[in-house]
């Protein structure tokens, strides 16, 4: 049993105030594998006052200082690989090899995505040639409240620690008191990269106490979140009377459009794509649309790719699935899987109660559902778990109609090799993020959605930009500076 007590405030592990014990659940065991305390809103004051006055010296610090401190994180990072997905693998229920790949590598390279960006990013810059001596500074936004989800969480505390320490911020990291293992861990690290005490600061907690706490607090000047919409607009809420800047990554319902035309593995790649991490992503593609003459090869297709997908132990080594991450979450996919069944979907592949043989743990067989409509409550709610419905369409008006259909709008899909359809469809559809026959974004890119997805964007430049203030300065002296 690992025992994390302590909070990182001002540069030291100290006590919380009050002591509250929250144990951490293995989700492939469903036994406790750790304790943390959870905090409370006088933890957050410390934290916040800590953080407070730490703000001055370090947004005055030169760029290239702050950098430089990121970079020396960035070797700590790498030679804690092994650790790092340990830790996620056993509190998240991630598999160990794609936690040391996927989980772990996601902080490397948004790290070092931010690192080239703020080589090239000027911080102070001409307005433009009719007025020589105007400049536009972009700086820290101030203190900034950082709150963290346990699904890809190296993924998101990286996009917002490392962009708001490279912009001059000072902050208060609250990670989900689910997974929280690896954020202690990334404490330890930033301490050794020598930050500046109160600069970086760490409260473990949940929602209600820490989050609440932080996201009202009138010395917080920006809150930065990834969660749940449900949670976004509490938090948009609790925010306002202070008028604080919130940056919101919020949930996904995307759309996976494959035309008759698309490429052999295009129905396969959706499958895993959706599969991977246990379908616990805000951008996985859990709404496959299938143009009307390719659709019943497709459901074929999908159901043997998702009846080959192998679900297993977090601990075990291999090319597999875990677990979901806690109870609450799988019976909340075991009543969709059952929703979808009730309303009329077919189920092609998996469907409800754990896979032969796991008898304990918190998984969740591969499922997928054929025959859906967009009405549908397995089309219309964010599972977030490995379940995909599959639904037709016969023309691109009507697929785009289909995938708009949705209050969400963060990543879509798309499948044709017909290019100059592709570049319609990219331009039609209403999300942050458009990817095309299973080719990637590339790095640096902006991660963000529209509509009840979230407000902001996250990596690269635009992650940079999220985190500073833009300040217009007249009758700059160029000659001095």
């Amino acid at each position: 049993m690992i025992e994390k007590r302590q909070f990182y405030i001002n540069g030291e592990w100290v006590d919380p105030v009050t002591p509250n014990d929250h144990n951490v659940i293995d989700p492939s065991t469903e036994e406790p594998c750790a304790v943390i305390s959870l905090g409370s809103a006088a933890d957050v004051d410390k934290a916040v006052a800590a953080a407070k006055a730490a703000f001055p010296a370090w947004m005055k610090r030169a760029p290239e200082e702050r950098i430089a401190i990121v970079e020396k994180f960035l070797e700590i990072y790498q030679s804690r690989q092994e650790d790092m997905g340990k830790a996620i693998s056993m509190e998240m229920g991630a598999p160990i090899d794609m936690a040391k790949a996927q989980q772990w590598g996601a902080g490397f390279s948004h790290t070092r995505n931010f690192l080239k960006a703020a080589k090239e990013f000027q911080f102070v810059r001409p307005l433009g040639d009719h007025a020589p001596n105007d400049r536009i500074v972009y700086e820290g936004f101030g203190v900034c409240a950082m709150i963290t989800p346990w699904n890809w969480p190296m993924n998101q505390v990286t996009l917002k620690v490392i962009a708001g320490l490279i912009a001059g911020c000072t902050m208060i990291l609250k990670p989900s008191e689910e997974s929280p293992l690896n954020a202690l861990l990334f404490a330890e690290m930033m301490h050794e990269a020598g930050v500046p005490a109160g600069v970086f600061n760490l409260v473990n907690g949940d929602g209600m106490g820490v989050g609440s706490a932080l996201t009202g607090h009138e010395d917080v000047d920006m809150v930065s979140f990834t969660g749940s919409t449900r949670a976004g607009i509490a938090i948009s809420q609790n925010a306002a009377a202070t008028l604080k800047k919130v940056h919101l990554e919020l949930g996904g319902k995307g759309a996976n459009v494959i035309f008759a035309d698309a490429d052999d593995k295009a129905v396969k790649r959706g499958v895993m794509h959706m599969m991977n991490n246990s379908g616990q992503s805000c951008n996985a593609p859990s709404r496959m649309l299938v143009q009307r003459e390719r659709y019943d090869q497709a459901v074929e297709e999908a159901a043997a790719a998702a009846n080959a997908v192998t679900v297993g132990s977090a601990h075990e080594e291999g090319r597999h699935i875990g677990p979901v991450v806690n109870e609450s979450q799988f019976n909340k996919i075991q009543d969709l899987i059952q929703k979808g069944i009730d309303e009329g979907a077919k189920l092609v592949a998996g469907g409800t109660g754990r896979p032969d043989g796991l008898n304990r743990g918190f998984f969740v067989k591969p499922t997928v559902f054929a025959d859906a409509n967009n009405q549908m409550t397995i089309a219309r709610e964010e599972i977030f778990g490995p379940v995909l419905t599959i639904m037709p369409f016969d023309t691109e008006e009507e697929a785009i109609e289909i995938a708009n259909d949705t209050p969400y709008g963060l990543t879509n899909y798309v499948q044709t090799q017909d290019g100059e359809r592709a570049n319609r469809m990219a331009m039609s559809l209403r999300s942050g993020m458009v990817e095309m026959n299973g080719q990637p974004r590339g790095a640096g890119a902006p991660f963000g959605g529209m509509k009840m997805s979230g407000t902001g964007r996250e990596g690269g430049v635009w992650g940079l930009e999220d985190f500073m203030e833009v300040k217009a300065v007249s009758g700059w002296d160029a000659k001095t500076a």
